[in-house]
C-alpha cells in the first residue's frame, strides 16, 4: 500500500489571538447581512464598476447602476467593513478579497452554487437535522433527494448544480486515469455515472476497455445522450438501478468498479450497504476505486472549511443524511464492508483522494 496521507492538525489547536478570534464571532453575528451585502454588490455590479476603474466616487457609480443614491451608499459601506472595497481619498476602490470574489474560479463556482440552489433553503437546517430530511429541497419540489429533481430545477439552480458538481470532479479526472488505466482493465463499472464524463474519459483512453454505467434512469438518461454524440456506443452498458434498495444487483464481471464523488450522497450505514453490493461481484483482482474530497486530507483550512460547509447542503438540500467525510470516519466504513485500503493518492493542488481497495 502506499503511504497513508496524514490527516490535518489545522483544527488540533486553538490559536488565534483574542482580537482575531472576537473579530470573528462578530462577523458570524451579522453573516446573513455579510452575505445579502456581498451579494447585491456583486449583482448590481457595483464590484465590476470599481474593478474596470482606478476607484469610483458615490456618485460615479449611482449614475450607471439602478439603485438609489442611499442604497449604493449603505452598500459600499458594508462592503468597507466586509473588506470587499476601501476608500482612497474619497473613492472606492477593490481590495483583494473584493477581486477574488469576483474572479477567482473557485469562489465563484461556490458563491454561484451556494446563492442558486442553497440560499432558499438553508434556514431549514434544524428541521433537516431533526428529520433527517433535506427538508430546503421543498423550495424546488416535493422529492426524495435533489437527484431526482435535477432534470426540472429552475435553469439557474440546474445550471449552477452541474457547474458545481463538474468543477470538483473534471478537474481530476486526466491525473486519474494513467492510476486507474495502469491496472489494464478490460471491464470499468461506473458507480454513480451522472452526465458520463467519466466513462467518455475511459472509452477515449483506451480504446478497447468497456463500461458499465450505474444510476438512477434520470442521470441515465442525461448520459446516453451523450455518449451517443461519440463513437463509442458499442463499448457502452447501461444499468437502471436504485442502489440504496436492498434488492438492487450490481452487473458482474468488471475489473475496475469506480465511483467518483459518488459515497458521500449516502449516509454510513448506506455506504456500508453500497460497498457491500460491490463486494460481491468483486473477485480476488478486482480494485475499487473511490474518488472522494476528505476534510481532515486537506493542506489548507480553506478548503477543509468549503468541504465542511458543502456538507450542510446535503443536509438541507440533497439527502438530508450525507455529508462531505472524515476519512478516519469512512475508512472504518470501508473495513465494516469486508475491504481493505492497498492504494491511496492525494491530488496535489485539489481537494481529492483516490483510494484502491481489495477486498480482505
Amino acid at each position: 500500500m502506499t503511504k497513508p496521507i496524514e490527516r490535518t492538525t489545522l483544527f488540533n489547536t486553538d490559536n488565534k489571538k483574542a482580537i482575531e478570534a472576537l473579530n470573528l464571532a462578530h462577523l458570524i453575528s451579522f453573516a446573513p447581512y455579510v452575505w445579502e451585502a456581498s451579494s447585491l454588490l456583486k449583482e448590481k455590479q457595483i464590484l465590476d464598476i470599481i474593478e474596470n476603474s482606478d476607484g469610483s466616487t458615490i456618485e460615479e457609480i449611482v449614475s450607471l447602476v439602478d439603485i438609489s443614491h442611499y442604497g449604493v451608499r449603505i452598500l459600499l459601506e458594508a462592503g468597507l467593513g466586509i473588506g470587499l472595497v476601501y476608500l482612497d481619498d474619497g473613492k472606492y476602490c477593490l481590495t483583494k478579497a473584493g477581486y477574488f470574489f469576483l474572479n477567482d474560479k473557485t469562489v465563484v463556482t461556490n458563491f454561484n452554487f451556494m446563492k442558486d440552489v442553497c440560499y432558499e433553503g438553508a434556514n431549514s437546517l434544524k428541521d433537516s437535522i431533526e428529520n433527517s430530511n433535506p427538508e430546503g429541497l421543498k423550495v424546488f419540489g416535493e422529492w426524495e433527494h435533489i437527484y431526482e429533481g435535477l432534470p426540472v430545477l429552475p435553469p439557474k439552480a440546474k445550471k449552477s448544480w452541474f457547474e458545481f458538481d463538474h468543477y470538483y470532479s473534471d478537474i481530476t479526472f486526466d491525473e486519474l486515469l494513467p492510476i486507474v488505466f495502469n491496472h489494464q482493465p478490460k471491464k470499468v463499472m461506473d458507480i454513480g455515472a451522472n452526465t458520463g464524463k467519466w466513462t467518455l474519459k475511459c472509452l477515449e483512453y483506451d480504446e478497447n476497455v468497456e463500461v458499465g454505467l450505474v444510476d438512477l434512469g434520470v442521470q441515465l438518461n442525461v448520459a446516453k445522450q451523450n455518449i451517443d454524440k461519440s463513437n463509442f456506443g458499442d463499448r457502452v452498458s447501461y444499468h437502471e438501478m436504485d442502489i440504496r434498495l436492498s434488492e438492487s444487483k450490481l452487473p458482474e464481471g468488471c475489473d475496475i468498479i469506480w465511483m467518483s464523488q459518488f459515497l458521500d450522497c449516502f449516509s454510513d450505514e448506506q455506504i456500508v450497504s453500497i460497498l457491500k453490493k460491490c463486494h460481491e461481484v468483486a473477485d480476488e483482482n478486482t480494485t475499487v476505486f473511490i474518488n472522494e474530497t476528505f476534510w481532515d486530507l486537506q493542506d489548507f483550512e480553506i478548503s477543509a472549511f468549503a468541504l465542511q460547509m458543502t456538507s450542510l447542503y446535503f443536509t438541507t438540500m440533497a439527502n438530508g443524511c450525507s455529508q462531505m467525510y472524515d476519512s478516519k470516519v469512512f475508512f472504518e466504513l470501508i473495513d465494516q464492508a469486508g475491504f481493505k485500503v492497498v492504494e491511496q493518492y492525494n491530488m496535489k493542488g485539489i481537494a481529492h483522494t483516490l483510494i484502491g481497495l481489495k477486498k480482505k
